[in-house]
């Protein structure tokens, strides 16, 4: 068996989506976010990050 390890990646929200366009806060909803200081463990992948980076100003990266 291959033992495959997947790389993550946390993010932490920050900012409040009031008075944000809905699909912004759609995409904090499909990151497990929707309430400021809440943290998601979420796979490190080229989806994940177009989401973050769609949000980028109410979510931070947390490193380590």
């Amino acid at each position: 068996m291959a033992n495959t390890t997947q790389k993550t990646i946390t993010v932490e929200q920050y900012g409040s989506p009031i008075r944000r366009p809905k699909d912004q806060r759609a995409t904090l909803i499909g990151l497990k976010l929707n309430k400021i200081g809440r943290r998601s463990t979420l796979p490190d992948n080229p989806s994940t990050r177009g989401m973050i980076a769609k949000v980028a100003h109410m979510v931070r990266i947390i490193e380590g």
